[in-house]
């Protein structure tokens, strides 16, 4: 190898060496917090504000489970049942909002479109936490306040998946296959319902992990609504008995077990859709 040669791969090493580096650091950045809960989930009260957390002995996991579902009189399985219904099913009503709105702006015209999506797009911009004194307004006006439907509909409506659900109409749903089932005879409903939504199979996955993963960590809003405690998700639930633990040192375990437990439908919804929202399901569609 020539000395040309040489001195043009160095850069080149130089520059892989540093990407490596970089990405180690952020996935030790990623997994670090990760490995403390699952090591803190298995150790009791007295170790968890000890030295050895590393360590093999003073192994608890099964105590701390067992103490998580029988504190309070076993309230944490009520607030994981409450999120479940929060998050599984306002995500997929809430996806199919979603895609259904991103498809009529995307298929059809009508009068000030454009306009309106613009308020869609803007809507993206405000934070959900501005929007939860209204929110809050419009429930006591309508007597929903500390219910279940205070926390439920308003995750129903998700500007940012009205405009995922336009840019994945506009790429997986061809006009001419919209054409075609109409020259066929069929109506406007039965070409969206038996053409159209096969086709947005991977966006409706999509829009339905990203509501999934922000009704499932949404906090604020469930604190403005809700004061019945048996209403309460898990990110609400876990935040009063992480308050409570200063004073009663108990909570600490349960608090970090039901953290733990509180990533687990995340992690399996991610592992077990994936291959429905990263695969090209209207490959071959147009002949």
């Amino acid at each position: 190898m020539s000395a040309a040669d040489s001195s043009l791969l160095r850069p080149r090493l130089l520059g892989r060496a540093t990407v490596n580096a970089v990405v180690a650091i952020s996935v030790l950045y990623t997994l670090l917090p990760v490995l403390w809960l699952v090591l803190a989930a298995s150790k009791n009260r007295d170790a968890l504000f000890g030295s050895d957390l590393l360590s093999l002995s003073d192994f608890s996991f099964v105590r701390n489970l067992q103490d998580l579902f029988a504190m309070d009189g076993g309230l944490y399985g009520r607030w994981y049942v409450n999120s479940l219904l929060y998050a599984v099913l306002g995500a997929a009503l809430g996806a199919l909002v979603s895609v259904a709105c991103g498809y009529a702006f995307d298929k059809y015209r009508f009068r000030h479109k454009e306009k309106l999506f613009g308020l869609v797009l803007a809507a993206v911009m405000v934070p959900q936490t501005v929007l939860a004194l209204p929110l809050y307004l419009m429930a006591s006006e309508t007597g929903l306040v500390n219910t279940f439907w205070a926390v439920f509909v308003p995750v129903l409506f998700n500007p940012f998946g009205v405009y995922l659900g336009r840019v994945f109409a506009r790429g997986y749903v061809p006009d001419e296959v919209l054409e075609a089932a109409r020259v066929d005879g069929a109506g406007e409903l039965t070409t969206y319902v038996r053409v159209a939504f096969r086709m947005l199979g991977p966006g409706l996955v999509t829009v339905f992990l990203f509501q999934l993963t922000a009704i499932w960590n949404n906090f604020f809003l469930p604190m403005v609504m809700l004061s019945d405690q048996d209403l309460y998700p898990v990110s609400l639930g876990l935040y009063q008995w992480n308050s409570s633990a200063s004073v009663s040192p108990e909570y600490y375990p349960v608090v970090i077990m039901g953290s733990l437990l509180a990533v687990l439908p995340l992690i399996l919804a991610f592992t077990l859709l994936q291959r429905f929202w990263r695969s090209g399901l209207t490959a071959g569609a147009v002949k």
